[in-house]
């Protein structure tokens, strides 16, 4: 018998990637050096809070920024010193920036009568945007006629009616009341599935972040400090910072010693070279009993407060040495038996806390 031959399939490369980027204005670092890769199909949120970098990040990979040092590849091709015009992109701009003598219709088929496309193509290209972003009943009204919502939806279609490799969307629910943000949260999920799109967004809103992107880049003061998967990123954040800005947290800094913790006069085992590490605890992580209860890290507390919001309550909780801790529970009958000034149990357990040194 002949050897069988083996054959070695290429790996999938990012669709965007980029390398040691930065930008710099004057003695300003906007970006500071990072690698970002972007895998096709990926919804990707930079978040941060303002003045972070982050939509000169999302402007440098559309071409509105030069960057000062680094490349931006998409689909393979350095795209660095290309024009926004030139690159297989379409940003949805926070304002919106949709014509307002202009209908729906004619707002969304404007990119490809700029490009010259026959009318047939432009018909049916127009109808299949209208029927992705619900809007058939509409397309004749004028923009100043339509609500928020509806508005951004037309900004969706128009960028995507260009068919772009990558999808950039600045703050794109910023505008919008809370109700209709989470509508168009499910919209804009319903959209991604449906066209199988690369979108990239940025957000200081971390709960938006959470529920839209499936990869998060968190950036603090121009760097990007961490990047991963939503799960990744709530429930391993790498820095102080990563665990506050994602999600609520309690806070701790304990001294390592020999192998041993100390917080709140309770010893934990716990491996590691000795000194100063923030124990970083998720409120839901946290249990709560009336009464003495075993687990891997116990208080006893005295219960400052509790606020009821509905689905779940939140406690706060005095610790001996001054300290403070958060809680959240779902749990009726144990909030039915807590009394504020009263003796609590608290505690979590190892596995459940993260450690950080930085």
């Amino acid at each position: 018998m002949g050897e069988v031959e083996t054959v070695s399939w290429p790996q999938l490369e990012p669709l965007v990637r980029l390398r040691d980027v930065s930008k710099a204005y004057g003695e300003v670092i906007a970006v500071r050096p990072l690698h970002l890769e972007i895998n096709r199909g990926d919804f990707v949120a930079i978040l941060g809070p303002s003045g972070c970098g982050k939509t000169t990040l999302l402007r440098i990979i559309g071409g509105f920024v030069a960057p000062t040092n680094g490349s931006v590849e998409i689909g393979g091709v350095d795209v660095t010193r290309l024009g926004p015009e030139k690159r297989p992109t379409n940003m949805v701009f926070q304002g919106y920036g949709l014509f307002p003598h202009m209908s729906v219709r004619q707002n969304i088929a404007y990119g490809l009568r700029i490009a010259a496309r026959p009318r047939q193509e432009i018909d049916r290209a127009v109808g299949e945007m209208l029927a992705l972003v619900r809007l058939e009943k509409l397309a004749e009204r004028s923009i100043d006629e339509l609500s928020g919502g509806q508005q951004q939806r037309v900004a969706l279609a128009r960028a995507l009616i260009m068919r772009p490799q990558v999808l950039l969307l600045d703050e794109p629910l910023a505008a919008l009341d809370l109700k209709l943000r989470h509508a168009m949260q499910e919209e804009l999920r319903r959209i991604h599935r449906e066209i199988g799109g690369t979108f990239v967004f940025v957000t200081h809103d971390q709960g938006e972040a959470l529920a839209l992107a499936n990869r998060i880049a968190v950036m603090e003061a121009g760097e990007l400090v961490q990047q991963g998967s939503a799960e990744e990123i709530y429930a391993r954040p790498r820095t102080r910072f990563v665990s506050t800005f994602i999600g609520e947290a309690n806070i701790f800094e304990a001294q390592r010693r020999e192998g041993k913790l100390e917080l709140a006069g309770v010893r934990v085992p716990s491996a590691g070279a000795d000194g100063s590490v923030t124990i970083v605890v998720r409120p839901e992580d946290v249990r709560l009993s009336p009464s003495e209860m075993a687990g891997d890290i116990v208080f006893k507390g005295v219960l400052e407060d509790l606020v009821y919001l509905g689905a779940f309550v939140r406690y706060r909780i005095g610790l001996p040495g001054g300290q403070r801790l958060i809680a959240t529970s779902a749990d009726r009958a144990i909030r039915l038996k807590l009394k504020i000034g009263a003796p609590i149990w608290c505690g979590w357990s190892l596995e459940d806390q993260r450690l950080i040194q930085e």
